[in-house]
């Protein structure tokens, strides 16, 4: 479900690239990554056995520009992932790998429901964990140049792993953008956050639960999670709100939002920390205080209707109720949406392009054009907005 880590743009080793370090003929490109690799220090003859039988995937581009499952609105999104079995299947194993999760929660503060939500989504709790083959699917995207920024370093990284022994080029598959194992993790972050879980001497993310959560947790806490912190609440808000509060620009203490006539659905709110009042589908809909921690969601995957689903099923983990859908207003289709991403463009807005898909920067131009129309803004997008545009 991965749409792209930002975790591997933390990760960069190499400096701005020039115009010629990406495109052209692949064998030339490959042949210009085996003389970097060699320049970085890595033996020539271990740098041919890495790159032989490297091949350009097709299918990779086609993963990378296929998107549209993204532009579903949260309770649609939700449903589809959400379901009793993944509910059900996630509480045993919560029971059955209770040593290591105990662990986790004691060094690094962490709630299991956060970990079983990522290994959920990511690989169906390590049932299908992708089957592109990682070098093709790095080099490719290396080559690609859309974003050769984020992942020549990744490339290197899986050349790292093969010298020592944990990645066959020849067989190791994962996702389209070269993730790994049951919680689909990018090479660099392996050598870097990777963790014998089980204490067998080796990590193995593909094969051991054990292995897998506890490098997953010490990413999450290199990222900035914030040890015993919640990340995400669901409340009810009262009909007469300031909308124009709402998003993630807009941050107040939760006592603050208490005192708005906030009320939580399950627990309380955390008052003395930092929070911003979320509407995924807009007034009508359902409603979220997202605590520091929800941040730190956007840094494993920037959709936002995948971080508000996999906080939300934290919580639904760890006993919250259903979300109160509500009676949200009909939003737009992906046209639609790609039709108001261009008007705001057109406006000066930075949507982060026109794809038609509702992530941060769309949602912050929408309630800044429905502010200036005199619309309640929720950042909601609508067909009257559109319309008005």
């Amino acid at each position: 479900m991965r749409i792209l880590p930002l975790i591997c743009v933390l990760a960069l080793t190499a400096g701005p690239l020039s115009a010629e370090e990406c495109g052209g003929s692949f064998a030339g490109f490959v042949g210009a990554m085996k003389q970097e690799a060699v320049a970085r220090g890595h033996a020539p003859a271990t740098v041919e056995r890495f790159f032989a039988g490297v091949r350009q995937d097709p299918a990779v581009l086609q993963a990378d520009r296929r998107q549209g499952v993204f532009q579903m609105p949260f309770t649609d999104f939700a449903r589809r992932l959400i379901s009793q079995n993944r509910m059900t299947k996630g509480r045993d194993l919560a029971q059955r790998h209770d040593a290591i999760f105990d662990r986790i929660e004691r060094d690094y503060g962490i709630d299991r429901g956060v970990l079983l939500a990522f290994w959920a989504f990511e690989t169906d709790y390590g049932a299908f964990q992708g089957d592109y083959n990682t070098v093709n699917a790095l080099v490719t995207l290396a080559h690609d140049c859309r974003r050769p920024e984020l992942f020549r370093p990744q490339v290197f990284a899986a050349l790292e792993l093969f010298e020592n022994g944990d990645l066959d080029p020849a067989t190791t598959t994962g996702a389209w953008a070269g993730e790994i194992g049951m919680v689909q993790m990018l090479p660099r972050d392996i050598i870097e956050h990777g963790s014998d879980g089980d204490g067998d001497g080796h990590v193995s993310l593909t094969s051991s639960p054990e292995d897998a959560l506890l490098s997953g947790a010490r990413m999450l806490s290199a990222l900035g999670w914030r040890p015993n912190e919640p990340w995400l609440q669901e409340v009810t808000v009262p009909g007469d709100m300031d909308w124009s509060q709402s998003g993630l620009r807009t941050q107040m203490p939760g006592a603050d939002w208490a005192a708005m006539g906030l009320r939580p659905r399950h627990g309380e709110i955390a008052g003395g920390l930092q929070a911003s009042l979320l509407l995924p589908q807009g007034r009508g809909g359902p409603a979220f205080l997202a605590y520091p921690n929800f941040r730190v969601y956007f840094e494993w995957n920037q959709s936002f209707v995948y971080v508000m689903t996999a906080a939300y099923f934290a919580n639904r983990l760890q006993g919250a109720p259903v979300f109160e859908a509500g009676n949200p207003a009909e939003g737009l289709s992906g046209e639609d949406m790609k039709a108001l991403q261009r008007k705001l463009a057109a406006r000066g807005y930075d949507v982060g392009g026109i794809d038609g898909i509702l992530g941060a920067g769309t949602r912050a131009a929408v309630q800044d054009v429905q502010q200036e129309l005199g619309l309640p803004a929720d950042a909601w997008p609508t067909r009257d907005l559109l319309n008005r545009l």
